[in-house]
């Protein structure tokens, strides 16, 4: 039985008093886009039917490299935070899996933690393995390379915990398990460059052997941080790489936050899906390097860019073309909560316009090598409001016509403040 959150007649109550001004809103919409040849109906069901994954840790406050500041009632473990997360998937109606990490979110029964989701109306998404940081207890230390190690026994204490993961992702009903590792090097001559791209291979494929037939391997790449003068999986060449030497099931994660400035990352999209390649998304926002801002709030024109070569994608291969897609961006200094439900929109509404591109046109325009009237085609869907299609799906669904402002009319916040142990200050961003 789904036990949500927060009181469902609150929430329709808030709706009923914005529901005429909604409804105005989407008729004129619906005329505005008619007069284009579109059906405002068709735009509502793809929205409808899209989703994108939180992360369990994404419910907590993050925090620069220097210090982390915690918001009260921040969760303090997988419960609490998954209840955080069917917060934001009740408003939002769009974020009905969560994505865990471990060993951040162990636990000792997983099928119970499993009904727990369940019984908040949320499944789980990609598992996440931790080979960034020491952990209490640990028998080897990560401080010099986890996957890449040079010690045989650091590399077999990381693939261990990768496998460890992928059985408490079957447990959990998950078909995906990310790897991220922190391995480089801050000085020239540190290590051998090529060898360590060996051991990473090495590593992988004993990882990738104990997949079960149905799972993919998520590689994740990063340019910098913690290491800042090489970084073993630093871009999508090294991450395509190593995916096409483990096999089809390990596929290229694209994290929008994890490029040098000014990179063109929806023409690596298509690149991806051009090479079978594109495995998913860590939606996030940057302004100067690896920032990981609340998506869309600093270039939503660049996640419209991206969303556009991912529709290209999905029409060219209907039936096999289904990317994980997942928020992972840190909350410096908002409440996690609305920053999630604010990211979600973007994502969606991203996505919306980018299912307004008049594709017949596009293509005729760049056929015709008519770049005003392709670029023009683009910008028509871009400038488009779709937050009353965005509105009208999330309460056809039972969420929220205003999210935000239905969270703090809730008091959800200030009742967890009063519930749960308080988290002490961090020194770092985890």
């Amino acid at each position: 039985m789904t036990e949500l959150p927060l009181s469902q007649d609150q929430i329709e109550e808030l709706n009923a008093a914005q529901a005429d001004a909604l409804d105005d809103d989407y008729a004129s919409l619906g005329r505005q886009l008619a007069r284009r040849g579109i059906a405002i109906k068709a735009i509502r069901d793809g929205v409808a039917g899209f989703s994108v994954a939180i992360p369990s840790w994404g419910a907590g406050r993050g925090g620069t490299r220097f210090a982390k500041f915690p918001i009260a009632g921040e969760p303090t473990n997988i419960h609490e935070k998954l209840a955080d997360c069917a917060v934001v998937n009740q408003l939002s109606r769009a974020t009905p899996r969560v994505s865990p990490h471990f060993p951040w979110d162990k636990v000792s029964d997983y099928a119970a933690l499993r009904e727990e989701a369940e019984s908040l109306g949320l499944g789980f998404d990609a598992v996440n393995s931790n080979t960034f940081q020491d952990q209490p207890g640990q028998p080897h230390s990560y401080a010099a390379g986890s996957l890449t190690a040079n010690d045989v026994a650091v590399r077999q204490q990381a693939i261990d915990h990768n496998i460890e993961c992928i059985e408490i992702g079957r447990q959990l009903g998950a078909r995906d398990l990310t790897v991220w590792i922190g391995d480089g090097t801050n000085f020239p001559g540190q290590q051998d460059l090529t060898r360590s791209f060996d051991r990473y291979l090495d590593s992988a494929s004993q990882i990738y052997r104990a997949l079960p037939d149905d799972w993919r391997m998520l590689i994740e790449h990063k340019l910098f941080e913690p290491a800042f003068y090489s970084t073993v999986i630093s871009d999508w060449g090294s991450s395509i790489l190593a995916a096409q030497e483990l096999g089809p099931k390990a596929k290229c994660l694209v994290d929008l936050g994890h490029h040098a400035p000014n990179v063109n990352i929806e023409q690596i999209v298509a690149r991806l899906h051009r090479f079978g390649k594109l495995g998913g998304f860590h939606f996030n926002d940057s302004k100067y390097g690896d920032d990981d801002l609340d998506s869309g709030s600093i270039n939503p024109h660049q996640l419209f860019l991206v969303f556009n070569e991912l529709i290209e994608a999905e029409r060219n291969n209907p039936g096999d073309f289904a990317p994980a897609y997942m928020i992972d961006q840190s909350h410096n200094v908002t409440d996690p909560i609305e920053s999630m439900i604010a990211s979600a929109e973007s994502i969606v509404a991203a996505y919306a316009k980018a299912l307004l591109v008049d594709r017949a046109a596009l293509h005729l325009a760049q056929e015709r090598n008519d770049t005003m009237m392709a670029f023009q085609t683009l910008r028509q869907a871009y400038r488009t409001d779709v937050t009353p299609i965005l509105a009208k799906a999330r309460a056809e669904a039972g969420g929220a016509i205003d999210a935000i402002a239905a969270y703090r009319a809730s008091g959800w916040r200030d009742r967890k403040a009063q519930e749960r142990t308080k988290v002490g200050l961090g020194a770092g961003i985890v």
